[in-house]
């Protein structure tokens, strides 16, 4: 399994790929500190740029781009044919993988997160921010590499999922909440640090329990695909 850890680390970090996680993290925390130099209310910026940015936006972004990437970008390119064919359970592919993509997701978010909290409120909801995105970072890379072997399309599928199902619909379905990952990481966030510049329409348990169905279900669809995965590059 470290094999494959280090192998999917060294592909990711040497494609441009990589180049595409900059600018988004970089985008937030500039925002966050132009608008506490320019002494606007915390109450009117905090909310656009922690949620309307940060974990709309920011955080599903670099979640799809990484987790597409680990495993995708091996099938589009056909050198995931050196993986399949050593005697290794798929489940120590998919793993790993998945293990990578989290930990790259959570690392970029976290920092450009935590900084822009404490300029708008407090240390302690950017420590919120980080626990809640994480396990956000995690639901999401479940998804996207889950998306990466069942489709050929995982980003624009991925994108539908951001924009539309969370996004647009999320705004005005109501309904559309409870299956929404952004939703849990708002709710997990404010029950470690209330606050009035974050609103939660899902109930703590429903995030909890749909967070781990999440991860759990897309994980162990992942290495039901990579199993029927052929030599080929094609599904079953």
């Amino acid at each position: 399994m470290s094999t494959v850890t280090w192998i999917t680390a060294r592909g990711l970090f040497g494609r441009r790929r990589f180049l595409l996680l900059v600018p988004l993290p970089a985008i937030l925390v500039g925002l966050a500190v132009l608008s506490r130099a320019l002494g606007v209310d915390p109450g009117e910026w905090g909310p656009p740029v922690l949620v309307g940015l940060g974990l709309a936006v920011v955080l599903p972004v670099i979640a799809l781009i990484v987790g597409t990437g680990v495993l995708g970008a091996e099938i589009d390119d056909g050198t995931v044919v050196h993986i399949l064919t050593k005697p290794l359970p798929r489940w120590q592919i998919v793993l790993p993988k998945l293990a990578v993509a989290f930990g790259v997701s959570a690392v970029t978010v976290a920092l450009p997160l935590y900084v822009a909290a404490v300029l708008a409120h407090s240390v302690r909801l950017g420590l919120a921010l980080v626990l809640a995105s994480a396990v956000g970072a995690l639901a999401y890379s479940a998804l996207f590499v889950a998306l990466s072997l069942v489709t050929r399309r995982p980003v624009l599928l991925g994108l539908v999922y951001v924009l539309i199902w969370e996004g647009l619909l999320g705004n005005f379905v109501s309904g559309t909440k409870v299956l929404s990952i952004q939703q849990y990481v708002i709710t997990l966030a404010d029950r470690i640090a209330p606050t009035p510049l974050l609103t939660t329409e899902v109930s703590v348990p429903v995030s909890v329990v749909m967070t781990i169905l999440v991860v759990v279900g897309f994980t162990a669809l992942a290495v039901d695909r990579l199993r029927s995965f052929s030599v080929a590059g094609e599904t079953s």
